[in-house]
């Protein structure tokens, strides 16, 4: 039954539980659906979250929410992103940004970017292979995810400060945390959306009279039916450039301090590196980059495990939570990059899965494998790490290693 455990959100989203928010989850989970006193409801459980997550009930768009949203305000006369739309919409806005993202219309887009990756991941390792202490973060999973996101959108990266402020106001911008001033983080998330979506629709103005082969190009010179509007282009690069890094920096970042906390499988790893997709995928199921799915509205009274969940209620999927429900995955709190049947919530599901997943997978697995073969006698300098603010995107704001000698 419902309960009011507003209590409950407050230590999930409480930064001192940020290094190991799972036994909060367990007792989400063991809670079934809760009801918090400002009217929203958290969901922990796997099969609510998947069911939810194809309900074409819930809205993805928070302007359909019943109750006063600081987000929705501070956001009014911007354009959302598709990822904060429903269909038709969506699909629309998804499908043009996918003519030049991948198949049918650009089936090689990422499967040619393997040798590119590969080559930035090996010039980060060769700039600190003297060093017998690294920062995992500064030195290797931020530059790695941003050089790649600049390269395929077409962003110079000597312009990386400039958007580095406006995502992370953006990011603060989606923090639920209750009671840290949600309409001042909003505003300034908005007004960060609008300088950065402005910054980069000039960018795409360039690209017409000096093509390139970037996705800013492609979006300018697409003459198919029903092509992105200018207004779309901005929105649209703004959400690419920030999912294109943020989320991946998580992922690296978590998977070596999963490995380091795990020798055997550490070691078991670098002899069997064909063995690394399916540990990405535990990584995605065990410490994934995206906690939650705070924006998400019913747009009718909807039943979930008894509970009556009101029409414009808010609703928060906690993907981390049903990735660790033992109801559907045996073992949940073990790493096992062996594990089979792992169909885990780490990139969603439904419409809206992750639009950059296969990028993401693609550069975690040559990030990892790599990063492992030339991490010798690795110990973590604090453990746990210091962590990011945020409670959706979640991963250590930085990770110090040290090692016994340079890499070979």
């Amino acid at each position: 039954m419902a309960a009011d455990t507003d209590t409950l959100f407050h230590r999930i989203t409480d930064y001192a539980h940020r290094a190991d928010p799972y036994p909060l989850y367990a007792e989400l989970r063991e809670e079934g659906v809760v009801r918090q006193e400002d009217g929203s409801y958290l969901v922990g459980t796997y099969h609510e979250i998947e069911a939810l997550l194809h309900d074409p009930r819930i809205s993805s768009d928070r302007r359909k929410r019943t109750v006063p949203d600081e987000a929705a305000v501070a956001e009014e006369g911007l354009s959302p992103a598709f990822i904060g739309l429903d269909d038709p919409e969506h699909h629309r806005l998804r499908n043009l940004t996918m003519r030049s993202f991948g198949p049918p219309h650009t089936p090689d887009r990422i499967a040619g970017m393997h040798d590119d990756i590969t080559r930035i991941v090996k010039d980060l390792i060769g700039n600190f292979a003297d060093k017998e202490r690294i920062d995992v973060v500064d030195d290797f999973a931020y530059p790695l995810p941003v050089t790649v996101i600049c390269r395929l959108l077409g962003v110079p990266l000597e312009d990386e400060p400039r958007f580095r402020r406006w995502s992370d106001a953006i990011v603060a911008g989606i923090d639920p945390t209750p009671g840290e001033d949600p309409e001042a983080r909003s505003r300034a998330a908005a007004e960060a959306r609008k300088t950065m979506g402005l910054y980069l629709g000039d960018l795409a103005d360039k690209r017409r009279s000096h093509p390139s082969d970037d996705m800013l190009s492609a979006f300018v010179s697409d003459s198919s039916d029903g092509q992105l509007t200018p207004l779309e282009i901005m929105t649209t690069s703004v959400l690419l450039l920030i999912a294109g890094h943020e989320t991946t920096v998580n992922l690296i970042t978590n998977g070596i301090l999963t490995l380091l906390r795990h020798p055997d499988q550490l070691a078991r790893l670098r002899s069997e590196p064909a063995l690394m997709p399916r540990a990405v995928e535990e990584l995605l199921r065990y410490e994934p980059p995206v906690q939650m799915l705070p924006q998400r509205t019913p747009l009718a009274d909807v039943e979930v495990a008894g509970v009556t969940i009101p029409k414009g209620a808010p609703l928060i999927l906690m993907l981390a939570s049903g990735n660790r429900d033992p109801r559907r995955f045996h073992d949940p709190d073990r790493f096992d990059p062996t594990r089979d049947d792992n169909q885990h919530l780490g990139f969603g599901s439904g419409i809206h899965s992750c639009f950059g997943a296969p990028l993401a997978r693609l550069e975690a697995q040559i990030a990892l494998n790599e990063l492992i073969q030339h991490l010798d006698d690795p110990r973590l300098v604090e453990d746990p790490p210091p962590y990011r603010r945020s409670p959706v995107l979640r991963g250590p704001r930085h990770l110090l290693v040290e090692r016994g000698r340079a890499g070979a």
